[in-house]
């Protein structure tokens, strides 16, 4: 598109062409001011086209008279003026410093686009038992110093590592007091991947002094009573009724009826009272008579005798007395000291609250068995003499058997051999 600029050349130009003229001259000038008074409206109409074909215009010229056409003007250099000559190089700067702040625009601009070379590790610290061990100290080693990071482990034992290189080699190292290090194997990241330790299980250092387990007495007691209905005297005959623990805990009213069900119902309890029955028989006593009428009534008599004297005195007064029904055994000091201790046990026991006390329980479930005896004895072995007699008896028979306990029959009890 022509300016108003490139009009104002035409006219330097041509004025600038001579003043010598003729007729010729004087009709070049006006075919000139023709020309520059109807640029305007040619370079409308030449705006309006969208795209004049360059074939039809050269036809025109082509076609066109040759008088009509003005001699063109002799070219001559045009020097910029002052002015323009100052404002190229301005806007030649100008353009530059604009390329240059939209390039550090361009380079200030935040990247959309999410960063996916990074990646995590985590995991869980646990004991062998698989619980939690808080508090753990993690330690993530690279190739480099920069890629060593640390963590602590929370109350759930859980941490965590994030923002790390892909393809970097890392190690996880995990440390805390009482257990033995753990270190994991080389871990390679892929994008967008996060890497979760399962078999983290710290070991308990073989150095550690001590673990200290907390349980209740109920917890102690039901444990100490589970090793009692193990302990059998030739790995045959029941032991039950004796602890070797030195620090034992008192006894539910529940263990009591426990250890007391135990006792009765085991097979070798049976066997036993079958035994004496025979025994008993060949004694004529008591007096059933004999045959196998006469033994199978001592075998009933010798069931009830042995289950009204382990429930009463093994686990209802105890139960109501507060009393502990098993003997404890010493093991320890002077032969005279364990002794007195046995010989005491039939007549002392020691309460729930820890304190000795005198043994109501024992004594009373031998008289309660005796007593209830005389319901289904015969006529001939009834009475309170025969009652005393048994108790005396009964009594005897205990202190020895505290006697034994003390110092052989821990000794042929395999269970309860080597425990300390």
């Amino acid at each position: 598109m022509t300016t108003n600029r490139e009009v104002a050349t035409l006219m330097f130009a041509h004025k600038s062409a001579g003043k010598a003229g003729s007729g010729m001259l004087e009709a070049r000038r006006l075919i000139l001011c023709g020309a520059v008074l109807f640029a305007p409206i040619a370079i409308l109409a030449q705006g309006s086209k969208a795209n004049p074909s360059p074939q039809n215009s050269a036809i025109d010229l082509l076609t066109a008279p040759p008088n009509l056409l003005p001699d063109a003007p002799r070219p001559h250099s045009i020097a910029p003026s002052v002015e323009e000559r100052d404002e190229q190089p301005a806007a030649q700067e100008s353009q530059k410093n604009a390329g240059v702040q939209e390039a550090g625009q361009e380079n200030s601009r935040p990247s959309s686009t999410r960063d996916s070379s990074a990646a995590n590790i985590g995991g869980a610290v646990l004991d062998t038992n698989g619980s939690p061990v808080p508090q753990a100290t993690i330690l993530l080693e690279g190739p480099s110093s920069g890629d060593r990071q640390t963590s602590i482990a929370d109350d759930n034992g859980a941490f965590q590592f994030g923002g790390l290189h892909l393809g970097t080699p890392y190690r996880i190292t995990v440390k805390v007091a009482d257990f033995e290090t753990w270190k994991s194997q080389r871990i390679i990241l892929t994008p967008d991947h996060f890497f979760f330790l399962l078999d983290i299980r710290l070991q308990v250092s073989a150095s550690a002094t001590s673990v200290t387990v907390y349980a209740s007495q109920d917890q102690i007691a039901t444990e100490e009573v589970r090793l009692e209905e193990k302990q059998r005297i030739f790995g045959i005959f029941p032991n039950f009724y004796v602890t070797y623990d030195p620090q034992p805990v008192p006894l539910t009213t529940k263990l009591k009826f426990r250890l007391a069900y135990k006792a009765d119902t085991d097979p070798v309890t049976f066997f036993g009272v079958a035994f004496m029955a025979g025994i008993y028989q060949a004694g004529d006593i008591p007096d059933y008579g004999q045959g196998a009428r006469g033994y199978g009534q001592r075998v009933g008599a010798g069931i009830l005798d042995t289950t009204t004297d382990i429930f009463f005195g093994g686990a209802i007064y105890p139960w109501i007395l507060h009393q502990d029904p098993r003997y404890f055994y010493q093991g320890t000091g002077t032969k005279k000291s364990r002794a007195l201790h046995a010989l005491a046990s039939p007549y002392v026991c020691r309460g729930d609250n820890g304190k000795r006390q005198p043994n109501y329980s024992s004594m009373g479930g031998d008289l309660t068995s005796g007593a209830i005896s005389n319901l289904y004895y015969p006529q001939s072995d009834r009475g309170a003499e025969l009652l005393f007699q048994g108790f005396l008896i009964t009594t005897g028979v205990r202190t020895v058997d505290a006697l034994v306990q003390e110092f052989l029959l821990r000794k042929l009890t395999p269970s309860a051999r080597n425990r300390n």
